[in-house]
């Protein structure tokens, strides 16, 4: 019988061995020092900043994304967070004291931040190297080791992340594994200490079934349908030009984007009219065609082109007017901006998170019909309000739930470095970004300090007698 192992079994001894060896480096970063884990922070800075157009050229292969929308969305939040983190990563990590009560007198108590262990990110591939490299700069900033599986779908992106790891961090440290899902499925058997996980919840539910059989704590980033509402009061042009922006950029391909429009019926088609002009504006400026225009991005690869067309097929056939789109290009993987009006709730376009350049609108006649709409969908990861209207402001707020809510903007919240990022449900399960995801992978170790001697616990020892009782029920009267 042949011995010779194939290739993926390889790679999974491959994977077993590197796994071993973080678990050996975990238990010494513990205890090294803290700046320790800001040379390794200021490395990756300094190599980001030094390969801007590596990182460029490398996600332009991928999906045609235009340079400078790759220092907006990519370059430049990988940077903020490795500046936030470094700026607070002393007081991040000093223990925290808490008081004591007065049943508690004589103790003095803190909470000890320490890292989980080995950790595992599984990175998607909208954002391929902003949402690989977010995550590791909190796992590395709480003191963790890091196995990091990019995604195979933008394989430029992977392999310079890959070039990148191998040149500033020892494979025990953090490690890249490339390649599809039976790589990912190799590495969902090993007991990580956590995982961090960015895609659709779908996937998400198979991660935390992996991560169920091992007890290992999970931070799910997901999506859904993140709505954007809109009514009479608002500035219908300055609304259609940051949601322009906040659903098209990336060729719509963003997690946050705003994935519908619920618009008060009065105001839709002066509504209608601004988006169209402002999203000509920006990713068409020079009037020669969205195929052609450098600004605009494409769809990653021919399966999710198949899938969008498909949604756009459906919704027409189903009796959505065409407002704004034309005609696609496989071979380009090629979709314009598209924009659909009188959608029936029955197109699927209404009913799964659409992750590309198609904006169905829907109109409604009060601000309880949009809410009860929303509310009778998964929660989503954002909402999106515009108006002038407080009342309005303080309904959807106080009656829906979202992973985040923009106020007259969308997506932008994203990038504020004190906000936690995150979901709900569907959409989402914990928190990242500057604090919070440092936060996502660490332990709260609370750690309590008892005098010597005579103590307030001492004095409802056993034996239970009458004493000991009037002691019970003072505290249980009174503290």
């Amino acid at each position: 019988m042949s011995t010779v192992k194939t290739p993926i079994e390889t790679y999974s001894s491959s994977i077993g061995e590197v796994f071993s060896k973080q678990q050996k480096q975990s238990l010494h970063m513990r205890s090294e020092n803290i700046k320790q884990r800001a040379r390794r922070l200021k490395a990756l800075q300094l190599w980001v900043e030094k390969n801007q157009k590596p990182i460029q050229d490398a996600i332009y292969k991928d999906f045609k994304k235009p340079a400078t929308e790759v220092n907006i969305t990519e370059i430049y939040p990988v940077l903020t967070e490795i500046k936030h983190t470094l700026q607070h990563l002393n007081n991040w990590t000093k223990p925290a004291k808490v008081d004591a009560p007065i049943s508690m007198m004589g103790t003095t108590s803190y909470i000890q931040y320490e890292p989980k262990g080995v950790c595992l990110i599984i990175a998607p591939w909208n954002f391929p190297f902003n949402l690989a490299i977010g995550p590791l700069v909190s796992a590395l900033a709480a003191g963790n080791t890091v196995v990091l599986k990019p995604s195979e779908m933008t394989p430029h992106t992977s392999e310079l992340i890959d070039t990148m790891v191998g040149e500033l961090f020892k494979e025990e440290e953090v490690r890249v594994f490339n390649g599809g899902i039976e790589v990912s499925q190799e590495l969902l058997k090993l007991p990580f200490d956590h995982i961090f996980f960015t895609g659709s919840p779908s996937v998400g539910k198979v991660i935390m079934k992996a991560a169920a059989e091992h007890l290992t704590s999970v931070t799910l980033e997901l999506g859904g349908k993140s709505p954007a509402i809109i009514d009479q009061s608002t500035n219908l042009k300055d609304a259609a030009e940051k949601i322009a922006w906040g659903k098209f950029i990336n060729n719509g391909q963003t997690c946050v984007a705003p994935d519908y429009v619920l618009i008060q019926n009065t105001v839709a088609d002066a509504f209608a009219e601004h988006l169209i002009g402002a999203v000509k504006q920006q990713f068409d400026s020079k009037k020669q065609g969205f195929d052609i225009s450098t600004d605009y991005a494409r769809i990653v690869n021919q399966k999710h082109f198949n899938r969008i067309n498909e949604l756009i097929k459906d919704a027409l056939e189903k009796g959505a007017e065409l407002i704004m789109g034309g005609e696609a290009k496989a071979d380009e993987n090629f979709i314009p901006p598209t924009v659909l009006t009188s959608v029936s709730d029955k197109a699927a376009v209404m009913e799964e998170e659409i992750f590309g350049p198609v904006l169905p609108i829907r109109t409604y006649e009060n601000i309880d019909d949009a809410i009860e709409f929303i509310n009778s969908k998964p929660k989503p990861l954002a909402l999106y309000y515009f108006g002038k209207h407080s009342s309005n402001k303080k309904l959807i707020l106080n009656s829906t739930s979202s992973g985040a809510v923009c106020i007259n903007d969308c997506v932008l919240h994203f990038n504020h470095p004190n906000l936690p990022f995150g979901g709900v449900n569907n959409s989402g399960i914990g928190k990242s970004h500057g604090w919070h995801g440092f936060m996502a992978f660490s332990n709260e170790k609370p750690v309590l300090k008892q005098r010597v001697g005579l103590t307030t616990s001492k004095t409802v020892y056993p034996p239970y007698n009458n004493r000991v009782q009037q002691v019970v029920n003072l505290l249980m009267k009174y503290f």
